[in-house]
């Protein structure tokens, strides 16, 4: 099978598609046929060699999206099932940018029926991401939450579920994605990288560190996307990162909230696994709305 790997790191020119065996599914797990796989930026990090694996081959790709073709003992998944998963990993050798993945049969759960597999493809990482971290949170309905970055794939997703959550949520983003945020239920918005004080919570999907926190009043809680570089706690502000963890019975609820209309799928282009090297060229660019998805 062809999948797409780095053997030496760099920028986007250092990803190569190669020839890979097909994997076996063991005890517990199963073999997904990808008929789609989104690029993160977390694809970038990996191919930069920001989580280490130097000398080795490692793989590309945390969201799958395809249809069950093997299945090991233990798993009450059938060849045929039309699912998503996220392949969790650093620095596996193979990822889900490839023709065939294996993950646990317990990070795997029903796509959507409302959507197509490149759509459904964007859900697993970004979405469990904006969950995980809100679970950190802890937000009530009627506190409220600013969330940084609410125009990117895990920002819309947090201003999506906090909403639903009946949570006051202000988004911060750029001038001209007012509307957009507003839409998936900011109720306040905010931009040039200024917010007011004083919320009860940020999640800083942007990544602004010790400004954000600066947002957050005293006893509050802020919630960052990478793991272990939260700012140090001041004011009695509970600080943490989020680090998504796979978990297939929260997705098959982030699943149910998709065909429910509560979270939106945002694909900005596809590309061919052959043009694995175009798409991460197009992301280091930057201004991407939406997800960059890969199909085999």
């Amino acid at each position: 099978m062809r999948a797409a790997v780095v053997r030496t790191f760099g920028g986007p020119e250092a990803v190569e598609v190669v020839e890979a065996e097909v994997p076996e599914p063991r005890a517990r797990e199963v073999r997904i046929k990808v008929a789609a796989s989104a690029l993160n930026p977390v694809d970038a990090g990996t191919r930069s060699g920001a989580f280490g694996g130097a000398g080795k081959q490692v793989g590309l790709g945390w969201d799958v999206a395809g249809t069950v073709d093997a299945v090991g003992v233990a798993t009450a998944w059938n060849v045929g099932d039309e699912v998503v998963a996220l392949d969790y990993g650093m620095t596996k050798p193979v990822g889900a940018h490839a023709e065939y993945v294996v993950v646990p049969t317990d990070a795997v759960a029903l796509a959507p029926a409302t959507a197509d597999a490149v759509h459904a493809a964007t859900l697993p990482l970004n979405a469990l991401t904006a969950a995980q971290g809100l679970d950190l949170l802890e937000p009530a309905p009627g506190r409220s939450l600013l969330v940084t970055g609410a125009a990117g794939a895990v920002g819309g997703y947090v201003v999506q579920l906090a909403a639903h959550q009946g949570v006051s949520v202000t988004a911060l983003a750029r001038e001209g994605d007012e509307e957009f945020v507003r839409s998936l239920g900011a109720a306040h918005f905010a931009s040039g990288g200024v917010a007011p004080a004083g919320f009860d919570a940020v999640f800083d999907a942007a990544v602004l560190g010790e400004r954000a926190l600066e947002w957050v009043r005293d006893g509050g809680a802020y919630v960052g996307v990478i793991p272990q570089a939260q700012p140090a706690p001041v004011r009695g502000v509970r600080t943490s990162a989020v680090e998504v963890a796979a978990d297939g019975a929260r997705l098959a609820e982030l699943v149910r909230l998709v065909d429910e209309g509560v979270l939106t799928l945002r694909v900005a282009e596809t590309y061919s696994l052959e043009e694995a090297v175009k798409a991460h060229v197009r992301q280091a660019e930057g201004g991407v709305r939406g997800r960059l998805v890969i199909v085999p």
